[in-house]
Formats: structure tokens, C-alpha cells, sequence
């Protein structure tokens, strides 16, 4: 009864994604290993937005995966700007100064749009526009972003649920609290798990093991030993069970450590939580409209260019940087102008208002409120022409000569009642972890792989540094889980590596050649 073929620690999209394409690919009996209960399964997966990141170079081929869009959005497969491999790369690059691992890079990149079709068309996940998340509505019309512009309808549950409706029908089986706890191995390869569970510990045998239980981030410990202070006092934005359980394992197997140990994606998110985002809340804590407005910290200072990029592309780094705000707080304020902007994730909190910005400070927990006064004071003697803003491009509306500029959609905050809404650090996950190769193979310190041993998602080091380009993520899992998965069943699935320029951060585009 404890013999299989392939064992998956975790149960979030990657593990799932490995999980059902081993079935896929021909393994008898797989095994799904979940540490938490059913009401808290699924990972980091539950709690996201579920937009994915993928790269095509012809608006007709998104009808492979959001057949029926246009019958909301007319015209909506010639609307969408196109997003070529060479966009998703350079995006890459310049989001992690340069330093995300090649290989993995350009094995995402390549498969991305692939990785979706599987989920859509052979695993029935099903997908949408993700218009509310990422549109910009101007006189009655959706603007897209290019890049991340298709989300799994119902968000985080939406693409947890269908994980798991798609392995019940492939067969495979779920054991529910039972935790890793060791890899067992036999004349040098993997020879199956320790696992701990209410009853004990058992040793379940497989020829091949996927590590795909997440990264570190819900550890206090290891989040003050590799992050540093005060991350350890950081809000949790996903599941607590990720502790760092695989990685432990891996790294005292002699897996190879990979990628940015000290950095990690976190987004701001309302400072109304407690010590974790709520489950039923899912991805709604998050507050990323701040491009909007401006956000003061307790000195009653801005510390950021709010303007800097769109929000998909700073928010990771700008969670970082309110962290290391006195408290770990800020504020973002918005004027009536934002309002009609605003993401709807924002009316899951009510905000502080005044008709005057003197009387919207006078109620903030600002310990220097005449400075906080004249830093929106000096904002708006430094803004732009409101007639000017348009939300739809980086529109050059900018400031100058303050301490801090911004760069991007600077419009006097002038038009009250004015809002103000609480945001701290929610960190997601770990930047830092072990090496796979291009088979999802585990590379040991040795740089060779390590027989039976295979890793996916979070837990997997090297692609992002620093930063984090949205809906990059849980493509990345999906598309490595799936590679796994085949490859740990025998049959090896074959991947796609576009053949493209030289890039560096901050470089020219990048040339594809089909």
C-alpha cells in the first residue's frame, strides 16, 4: 500500500501541476503529500490572485485559452497588445538587475504559453480576462497591460479548486497532514519519504520524489536568519505551513543553494490583518493602487517614486521598502480623482477620509504631522497638470526638485473628500533556494544532478532577485511542475528554448528568432 511511482511533497499549483502530468505521462500510483488539513490546503495557492504571466506574439492564439472572451470584451483577441518572448525576458532581466538565472529564464519564457494551453485544454483549468485586476477603463473601454492580462476565474480558489478537481480525476491520491519529513534513499538515489503524520512516522517508497512544499516565508526564524531584520515581525500574506520543510530536507541532502537567499516577494497589503492575511480574504489584503497617490510613512515623509512603473512591476520591491518604515507602516493617499481608479480589493477596508488634507493627517497614527502636511504640500507645488494624467501608459507626469520624485502620474491631490489607507508588508515567499536543471532534476552541490530527486515552484531558487514581475510565478510552477512530473514518470516531456539575443538589465529589446 506504500509503494508508488512518484511521490509530490506539497499540494499548491506546482505540486498539483507535477502531480497530474506524472499521471499524464504514464505513473501508476502518485501521491500528493499535503501537510495542512483540507480547509487549509493548497498552499500559497489559495491566497493568490492567480494571474499568470506568458508570452505570445498573436492576439488570436489567446483563443486556446479564453475561447470565450470576447463575449464579454468585443473585439478583445485584436485589442490585447502582444507580449513576445523577447518582451517576457527583457521583463525578467531588468526586474532582477540582471541577475535571474539564464537557463531558467529562457525555459520559462519558452514554455509559457504552452504551460498555459495544458492547464486550459488537458487539465480544465479555466481562465478569463483578468480586467478587473490589471484594466484600465477609459470612457467605457478596457486598456491592457502587456504581459499578465489572463487570471483563473475565482482568483487563488479558483485555481486551487481546479487543481484538485483535475487530480481526483486523474487519479491521484491526497494524504492530508502529512508532513515531510525526510527523503529516504538507497545506494545513492531516491528510494522514497519519511513522512509524519497524526499517527506517527512512515516511510513511503517511490523511485522519484517532487519537492514542491514552498519556500521559508512563514518562518520567523529563518525569515530573521536570511531576510535579516525586522522581517521576522513581517505579516504572512499566504499559508503558514510554509516553514521551509523541503528546503531543510534538500539542503541537508546536499542540494545546491540557489538564488537570492535574501530577498523575497512581498507586497503591500492592508495593515488592518493580523499576523497572517486571513484565508477567507485570499489576495484581497493586497493595496496596490498607491501609483495613484503617494504613501507617508510615520515621519510624515514619501520614501518611494509611487510613479516609478506600473504597479505589477514595483510592487514586490515596494513591500520590501515599507517594511523598513518606522513601524512597518504607511499610508496611501488618494484624492477623488483616484477614486474611479482605485482596485476593488480596496473595499475590503474602509478608509480614514477629510475633506481637507490638514484634516485627513490630523487623524493618521503620524508622529510628525505639520511634516506630513508639508510633504503633501510640497508634492502638490511639484504635481502636474491633472488634465495630463492618463493611467493607461507611463504619461511622464512627473515632479521635480523634491526629495523624493515621482516619476509617473503626478497629479495634484487636490479634489476631497481624501482617502487614506493603511498598508504594511505582507510578505508571499522566499526568493532563495535550490537548484533544478531543465528537467526539474535537483542539482546537488557536486553540480550534478541528484538521482530521483526533483524540485518545482517556490522552492526553487535562481529566477527572481530583488523584485518580481507579477504573474510570473505561478506560471513558472506550473510550467516546471509539469516538466517534473513527466520526467519522473519516465517520459520526459519535450520543451521548447527560443533561441534569442544577448540582454542586460536596462538593454535593448531583445531580438526573438522563431
Amino acid at each position: 500500500m506504500n509503494a508508488f511511482d512518484v511521490i509530490v511533497a506539497g499540494a499548491g499549483n506546482a505540486a498539483l501541476a507535477a502531480a497530474v502530468a506524472a499521471r499524464q505521462a504514464g505513473a501508476g500510483r502518485v501521491v500528493v503529500l499535503e501537510k495542512a488539513t483540507p480547509e487549509m490546503r493548497g498552499g500559497n495557492t489559495h491566497w493568490s490572485g492567480a494571474l499568470m504571466r506568458f508570452a505570445f506574439s498573436d492576439g488570436d492564439a489567446l483563443k486556446q485559452i479564453v475561447p470565450e472572451a470576447e463575449a464579454e470584451f468585443p473585439n478583445f483577441f485584436n485589442d490585447v497588445p502582444v507580449y513576445r518572448p523577447d518582451d517576457f525576458l527583457a521583463d525578467l532581466v531588468r526586474s532582477s538587475d540582471g541577475l535571474a538565472d539564464d537557463d531558467f529564464a529562457r525555459l520559462l519564457v519558452s514554455n509559457s504559453f504552452e504551460t498555459l494551453r495544458w492547464m486550459h485544454q488537458d487539465c480544465g483549468i479555466v481562465f478569463e480576462p483578468a480586467a478587473e485586476l490589471v484594466g484600465v477603463r477609459t470612457n467605457e473601454q478596457v486598456n491592457w497591460p502587456k504581459g499578465a492580462i489572463i487570471r483563473v476565474r475565482h482568483e487563488g480558489p479558483g485555481l486551487s479548486g481546479g487543481w484538485f478537481d483535475c487530480a481526483e480525476r486523474h487519479g491521484v491520491e491526497i494524504r492530508y497532514g502529512a508532513a515531510l519529513a525526510d527523503i529516504a534513499w538507497e545506494g545513492g538515489r531516491v528510494a522514497g519519504a519519511v513522512v509524519r503524520t497524526g499517527d506517527g512516522i512512515e516511510t513511503l517508497h517511490a523511485p522519484a520524489v517532487i519537492l514542491a512544499c514552498g519556500g521559508f516565508e512563514a518562518n520567523a526564524q529563518w525569515r530573521a536568519q536570511y531576510l535579516g531584520g525586522p522581517w521576522d515581525q513581517a505579516r504572512v500574506r499566504g499559508t503558514p505551513h510554509n516553514q521551509g520543510d523541503g528546503l531543510r530536507i534538500a539542503l541537508a541532502a546536499g542540494a545546491l543553494p540557489w538564488g537570492n537567499w535574501t530577498g523575497c516577494h512581498a507586497t503591500p497589503i492592508s495593515a488592518d490583518w493580523g499576523r497572517f492575511a486571513p484565508r477567507q480574504m485570499t489576495d484581497k489584503s493586497n493595496r496596490l493602487s498607491y501609483t495613484l497617490g503617494v504613501m507617508l510613512n510615520r515621519h510624515g515623509h514619501r520614501f518611494v517614486d509611487e510613479g516609478e512603473n506600473f504597479k505589477f512591476h514595483t510592487y514586490a520591491k515596494f513591500g520590501r521598502e515599507i517594511l523598513a518604515q518606522p513601524g512597518a507602516l504607511a499610508y496611501q493617499i488618494f484624492d477623488q480623482r483616484a477614486v474611479p481608479h482605485l482596485e476593488g480589493r480596496y473595499s475590503t477596508s474602509t478608509p480614514i477620509t477629510g475633506d481637507t488634507l490638514e484634516g485627513l493627517i490630523a487623524q493618521l497614527d503620524i508622529d510628525d504631522k505639520p511634516q506630513a502636511l508639508r510633504t503633501l504640500e510640497a508634492y502638490n507645488a511639484a504635481a502636474g497638470d491633472p488634465s495630463a494624467f492618463d493611467p493607461t501608459r507611463l504619461d511622464g507626469l512627473a515632479t521635480q526638485g523634491l526629495p523624493v520624485d515621482k516619476s509617473n502620474w503626478a497629479f495634484r491631490l487636490e479634489q476631497g473628500p481624501f482617502l487614506a489607507y493603511t498598508a504594511t508588508a505582507g510578505i508571499t515567499f522566499s526568493f532563495g533556494g535550490i537548484k533544478a536543471d531543465d528537467l526539474g532534476r535537483v542539482i546537488g552541490t557536486d553540480w550534478r544532478p541528484m538521482p530521483g530527486l526533483y524540485a518545482c515552484g517556490e522552492m526553487v531558487g535562481g529566477l527572481f532577485h530583488g523584485n518580481y514581475v507579477g504573474g510570473s510565478g505561478l506560471t513558472a510552477g506550473a510550467m516546471l511542475g509539469r516538466i517534473a512530473g513527466s520526467h519522473a514518470a519516465g517520459h520526459p516531456l519535450a520543451v521548447t528554448m527560443e533561441t534569442f539575443g544577448d540582454v542586460s538589465a536596462g538593454g535593448p529589446a531583445l531580438q526573438w528568432v522563431p
